[in-house]
């Protein structure tokens, strides 16, 4: 598909038809990256996803608690550092 590139103030824009977008399932805000003479327009990523889901699991697993004595985790750099 050929597009017209917009002029809208100092910018320059592309209109993605309807079409491109249902089948991208693009969200509000996309990520732009310019590779050699190609533009590449995809989803934001969320460097939190799947977080929730972990958290959940260690809480289920009993892994989401602190050791007791500090001292049993400390490591040579704690015990140097730690006065």
């Amino acid at each position: 598909m050929k597009t017209a590139l917009i002029q809208i103030g100092n910018s320059r824009c592309i209109r993605i038809p309807d079409s491109f977008l249902e089948q991208c399932q693009f969200p509000d805000v996309v990520e732009l990256e310019n590779y050699g003479d190609h533009l590449i327009i995809r989803p934001t990523s969320n460097p939190r996803s799947g977080w929730e889901d972990a958290f959940r699991r260690m809480r289920e697993n009993g892994d989401d608690k602190l050791p007791d004595d500090v001292s049993q985790s400390a490591d040579e750099w704690d015990i140097k550092e730690i006065p």
